[in-house]
């Protein structure tokens, strides 16, 4: 059987939503959430929480996750990308005797992560030559009729071709739904994340929500409300 790891990435200093990841959102630290569904899930042979925030640390035990270190400073700031905080990690149980097959990172952003997404994306990845997969969704809009404002606050569109092409003409366009990324360890790809190694797990729009600001806070707890209380899948 192979042997499969979550990852998630909790830094304490969030800027525009102070202490974001441990904020109560029904009830719960928003974090608890993607702990709880990679639980859930029981894919993994062990949960990790990777920050450097004491308090997160001990919330992340409280839910069930693992903190087997606390993240090096030099991992925690503003600039310090996801690759490079889930590499420390998996180093960490390399050195301790712990080898993984699989890794999947988890935000701890997403109190809408659905448990058979997580498990959809591993049997896809499992069963291809693929070395990654992700969760994404469609983008709301044609991004063929989108246009930018120019600095003297005029519109310009960015592909003017389509200015009379039907929406329904246009080929649909798909963004990162910021929710996990499972990827195969003994394998390296040469090519962007975004691109042939890849394979979308396509989540419909309704549960999808980055959460970076007040305003995507907010729209996040509307959605949730509404999918629990309608107990929408």
């Amino acid at each position: 059987m192979p042997k499969l790891v979550a990852i998630i990435p909790a830094r304490g200093g969030s800027k525009r939503i102070p202490r974001k990841n441990i904020k109560n959102f029904f009830g719960k630290p928003l974090i608890a959430y993607s702990i709880e569904t990679a639980l859930k899930s029981k894919l993994f042979d062990k949960v990790i929480v990777s920050t450097e925030d004491k308090e997160i640390a001990k919330i992340s035990k409280q839910y069930g996750a693992e903190v087997p270190f606390i993240r090096p400073d030099n991992l925690s700031d503003d600039f310090t990308n996801t690759d490079d905080v889930v590499s420390h990690a998996l180093s960490y149980l390399k050195d301790k005797g712990e080898e993984y097959d699989f890794c999947c990172t988890l935000y701890a952003t997403a109190p809408l992560l659905q448990e058979q997404y997580l498990v959809e994306g591993f049997k896809l990845l499992q069963n291809t030559d693929a070395i990654n997969s992700f969760s994404v969704t469609s983008m709301p809009f044609p991004i063929q009729r989108a246009f930018k404002i120019s600095a003297e606050n005029r519109c310009e569109m960015f592909t003017p071709e389509h200015y009379l092409t039907r929406s329904q003409d246009l080929e649909t366009a798909y963004q990162d739904a910021g929710q996990f990324c499972w990827t195969k360890l003994e394998q390296k790809s040469d090519e962007i994340f975004f691109a042939k190694d890849s394979i979308p797990v396509v989540l419909p729009r309704y549960l999808v929500q980055d959460i970076d600001t007040i305003e995507d806070w907010k729209r996040a707890e509307i959605i949730y409300e509404v999918i629990n209380r309608r107990n929408i899948k």
